[in-house]
């Protein structure tokens, strides 16, 4: 089955390099597909903007996939608690969808609707640094349901 990241806007290279590393690591478990949608117009205020990137990325969910919405006011998952979430969606069978927005990131009306929320944190990063925290930490979920080395964490 596969995993859906969905986010405004396009990567700058730097950024791109490091998304790409761990999108090439999770294809041996199962494709996250990305797919980016364009950021609304420099025009108008971050309301609107923010209104108008959301309408684009719920267009492109798939159809029967939850949204998961990065959101700072989302609940703050441990690497362990993402592999969980992860291996419920897997055995529901039902695709995740995880959804980043731009600068101003997500509508309040899409985080409200959303069935998960998920926050990396109170920091504010860039919403490009978000992207690759959201990979490499979907990797990482991945090598904690295989048992694989990568994961270091331990118990606390």
């Amino acid at each position: 089955m596969d995993t859906h990241l969905l986010a405004v806007g396009k990567l700058r290279p730097s950024f791109r390099a490091a998304c790409d590393e761990y999108l090439h690591r999770l294809r041996r478990y199962g494709p996250l597909v990305e797919r980016e949608v364009r950021e609304a117009q420099r025009a108008g205020s971050p309301a609107l903007r923010r209104r108008e990137e959301s309408a684009r990325l719920l267009d492109a969910v798939p159809e029967r996939a939850v949204v998961v919405a990065l959101d700072r006011g989302g609940s703050a998952w441990s690497s362990e608690e993402l592999a969980r979430r992860l291996e419920r969606w897997l055995q529901g069978g039902v695709p995740p969808a995880l959804v980043i927005g731009g600068a101003f990131g997500l509508d309040p009306e899409l985080v409200r609707a959303a069935p998960a929320r998920w926050s990396l944190g109170p920091l504010t990063l860039p919403h490009e640094l978000a992207r690759v925290v959201v990979v490499e930490q979907w990797y990482r979920a991945w090598t904690i349901l295989r048992g694989e080395p990568y994961h270091k964490g331990g118990e606390r």
